[in-house]
């Protein structure tokens, strides 16, 4: 019989088997009474019924921190709620990107609810795996956090300072969208019609894709390149697997509710990149100091605590300044 390395196999959590069951089994059932039950049809979200559900998402999530605090303490609460914060907050910075590529690819209104949940779907896969593996690296190869950590502050002090993170902003589609969309003009058969909420059709006899499908591939795309940054930096907070799976599960589940409730008016969170850029900076920092750097720098652990006031005092105030300064008129 091969047993797994003691590195990798005595990876720390509070979670049980049984703590990990009942998770997973409400939360699916949460999105199957979503799907099945509520959004059972396509329609148009209207900002009453986004603000609604906004509301249930962030309750939920809450109301499950209280259970952590309850069930493992003030430490294992205050880790999620700020992995939770990043994550939602990094979940706006998707938003902008979304709502680029639903105007480039002129999806209707009331099929955008189908393409966000199949997206999320995937979203929740991917960053499962993604997980799993930076968990598996930590364990195994502990340097592996002097990685995370410097890729956590380029790609912090690029956002400061460009605007952009590893290009994810910006372009005709954001996000590598427009290769995404040739890549698969290239291999698949794609009709320029939508049949109502489907992904594929049938044309001339043939099975198609449809624009909707191609849409999806390029959300996907995105939220691969997104999770690269948030995952890191969630990381840097802790590297507890419940924690950091459920804290990322809760803050995806409330980003389509999220997307109604601000696609008319994420413009105007113009500095809110900024703000993105100095918490990455900020958590690959407490990283790299959280492992010290030999005998040149001893480990210095930054409270969590302090780690969720600078991370909500951040995020806060670059919302703030956006709402009180006006974005400059861009220049053509």
């Amino acid at each position: 019989m091969i047993t797994p390395p003691e590195s990798v196999a005595l990876v720390p959590s509070v979670g049980s088997p049984l703590t990990w069951g009942l998770f997973l089994l409400g939360f699916f059932a949460l999105l199957a009474l979503d799907l099945g039950v509520f959004n059972r049809k396509p329609h148009r979200v209207t900002m009453r019924e986004a603000l609604r559900w906004t509301l249930v998402w962030v309750s939920l999530s809450l109301g499950f921190n209280a259970y952590v605090y309850y069930a493992f303490g003030e430490q294992k609460a205050l880790e999620f709620l700020s992995a939770y914060l990043i994550e939602e907050a990094l979940s706006v910075d998707n938003i902008f990107v979304f709502v680029v590529l639903f105007r480039y690819m002129k999806i209707p209104a009331e099929y955008l609810h189908r393409v966000l949940f199949a997206g999320i779907l995937g979203a929740l896969i991917l960053r499962g795996v993604f997980i799993g593996v930076g968990l598996v690296l930590i364990e195994s190869i502990r340097w592996s956090l002097y990685i995370f950590g410097a890729f956590l502050l380029f790609t912090g002090v690029r956002l400061l300072f460009t605007g952009e993170a590893g290009g994810e902003e910006g372009g005709e589609a954001g996000g590598g969208g427009n290769w995404v969309k040739r890549q698969a003009e290239k291999y698949l058969r794609i009709t320029k019609e939508f049949d109502g909420p489907r992904f594929f059709t049938m044309k001339d006899g043939k099975r198609v894709a449809t624009p909707l499908f191609v849409t999806l591939l390029m959300v996907e795309t995105a939220d691969v390149v997104f999770a690269v940054d948030s995952i890191p930096a969630i990381f840097g907070i802790t590297t507890d697997p419940f924690i950091v799976f459920t804290s990322n599960m809760c803050a995806v589940m409330g980003l389509r509710s999220m997307f109604f409730l601000l696609e008319n008016v994420i413009d105007r969170f113009h500095l809110l990149k900024y703000g993105l850029g100095l918490v990455l900076t900020f958590v690959g920092t407490k990283m790299i100091l959280g492992m010290g750097l030999g005998s040149w720098l001893p480990e210095i652990h930054i409270p969590v605590e302090i780690s969720l006031l600078v991370v909500a005092g951040l995020i806060g105030g670059s919302i703030l300044l956006s709402l009180l300064f006006s974005p400059r008129p861009k220049r053509h």
